[in-house]
């Protein structure tokens, strides 16, 4: 600051005597800023210094000597995008993929791994993995459930010995005293399927007596066995017995059978919060879901044992008319033939075609078609199969967030949160801008447990974001699902740039992040 500048300060009264120059690494001055919390954005200015907010607020940027101020005029200043559910891990062990960057120029700055029941085992094998060759943005682990019995129990169909459960608890003990954040579970896939909701409450009590937190891909989200509302009633009953908070993920109506139950389910869970249960839930901004094809239309007896048990009994004449009328009835459940398009697959024939398109090539029916798929490669397929109003019913809910459920072949690995912010706050207006921020930061920040994340406040880990309100916008789709995202300008992770003028700079700033358990040895 100049002599006559400081002057004409002390004279107004504007600038105390004693007060100093702030030594900042990062400063940030002229953005609209979105603490994560508010409702109504600020002008401020923020400063860092190390991995930390130092300063937020209003102050004359004279007062600071930072090594790097970035004008972020017409731009928004954000917490980073925190993903409560991700496919993450598979690139993140990897040193050549490590950089994240599908998540990353999302506005991602914390990725969740370990979800759907399906964890690396052990954890603490792949956290030293990931601390040795660094990680492009932030990771927090689940122990996945369907992991864990598979330890124990492998890939039977059968309910767990109370012998079992005693093993399985203790693996989980020593997961979230390694830093886990809680447990996931894949009740819709085997061979989680395979549990009873008394074996999952029986888990879930250990995690909570770590202060851990459940995360469920639910047992249903159509028609499949229990039902949808069967699945969250279930949900919210582990949530009760074992007393601690529960996350839906990827909630969904999802077929034709189920569409229009959101108000019922909104109800529900409405009245469980009220009763004193957490429960939340994430949602990713498509109307068509992704996973294996075999999880998709396989009934799950069949495949109990594995994929060879599953063709041992697939080539059994007595048993494959079975087979292939329950597989039948699954295709119109996920809305038909012409509505399963095959996004991965080692034959790249068949990638960016639909069932229905692949069983003429084949001259099968669509049903044998999944299974002549099945030989030749592991397939995964997306369906388009939700209802917009349904869709829009569950944003709007204040106790769901923002996730990506990013898997490789569905657009939203690489498009969710610009998809959101594009399509659905700017464009059709669903959601108010503070609101996805919030659900996209400090809401998800609380409902996993994670200190000082989340927020744009002094003292808080500087994860921050500023993206180009006009330009913000997902680029991946079904026909590419491989497109990043743009618009995201700056991305800082623990004090550090790791997208700059809207380029990645090679930086890994991400770090493994570890749950103070209230019953650890950490």
């Amino acid at each position: 600051m100049n002599t006559l500048k400081f002057s004409a300060l002390l004279l107004l009264g504007l600038l105390s005597c004693t007060e100093k120059v702030i030594e900042a690494d990062l400063l940030i001055v002229n953005g609209l800023v979105y603490d994560g919390s508010d409702t109504i954005p600020k002008s401020t200015s923020i400063a860092i210094k190390n991995d930390t907010i130092v300063f937020v607020g209003t102050k004359d940027v004279d007062l600071f000597k930072a090594k790097k101020t970035i004008d972020a005029k017409d731009l928004i200043v954000a917490p980073g995008f925190i993903d409560p559910h991700t496919h993450a891990d598979r690139e993140l062990k990897d040193p050549d993929l490590s950089h994240n960057l599908p998540f990353l120029l999302q506005g991602v700055t914390t990725v969740v791994v370990g979800n759907d029941g399906d964890s690396f085992f052990p954890s603490s094998e792949y956290r030293q993995k990931y601390e040795a060759h660094g990680i492009g943005t932030n990771a927090l682990m689940l122990v996945g459930h369907g992991t864990l019995r598979k330890q124990v129990m492998g890939t039977s169909n059968r309910e767990a010995s109370k012998d079992e459960i005693l093993k399985m608890q203790a693996l989980i003990h020593k997961e979230m005293q390694a830093g886990a954040f809680g447990m996931s579970t894949g009740l819709f896939y085997a061979p989680g399927s395979y549990a009873t909701t008394e074996e999952v409450i029986a888990l879930a009590k250990t995690v909570a007596e770590h202060n851990g937190m459940y995360d469920t891909h639910l047992r249903d989200e159509s028609s499949y066995t229990v039902g949808l509302i069967a699945a969250i009633t279930e949900a919210i009953e582990i949530g009760r017995q074992a007393k601690l908070p529960i996350h839906i993920s990827h909630i969904k109506c999802l077929g034709v059978d189920v569409w229009h139950q959101s108000d019922s389910i909104i109800q529900l869970i409405e009245s469980a919060r009220k009763e004193g249960i957490q429960v939340t839930a994430n949602q990713y901004p498509y109307d068509a879901s992704a996973t294996g094809l075999k999880a998709a239309v396989v009934p799950r007896w069949a495949e109990s044992g594995g994929k060879d048990s599953l063709f041992i009994r697939y080539d059994d004449k007595t048993v494959r008319a079975s087979i292939l009328e329950e597989t039948k009835k699954n295709i119109v459940r996920r809305g038909g033939p012409e509505k399963l398009l095959i996004v991965k697959t080692d034959d790249s024939l068949f990638i960016g075609k639909t069932l229905l398109e692949i069983s003429k090539i084949m001259g099968r029916s669509p049903e044998e078609t999944v299974f002549e798929l099945l030989k030749k490669s592991y397939a995964r397929v997306a369906s388009f199969n939700m209802n917009p109003e349904d869709i829009h019913n569950f944003m709007q809910q204040p106790w769901v967030v923002t996730g990506s459920d990013g898997n490789t072949g569905h657009p939203r690995k690489y498009g969710s949160f610009p998809r959101k912010y594009d399509t659905y706050v700017r464009k059709d207006s669903i959601i108010d801008l503070a609101t996805f921020i919030n659900g996209s930061t400090s809401k998800t920040a609380e409902l996993l447990g994670i200190e000082k994340r989340g927020k744009l406040l002094p003292g808080y880990y500087a994860d921050l974001i500023i993206f180009n309100p006009e330009t913000f916008q997902d680029q991946a789709d079904y026909t590419d699902a491989f497109q990043f995202s743009k618009g995201l300008i700056f991305s800082i992770i623990n004090g550090k740039l790791a997208v700059s003028d809207g380029k990645f700079t090679g930086a890994l700033n991400g770090k493994v992040l570890h749950k103070k358990s209230t019953n650890s040895l950490n």
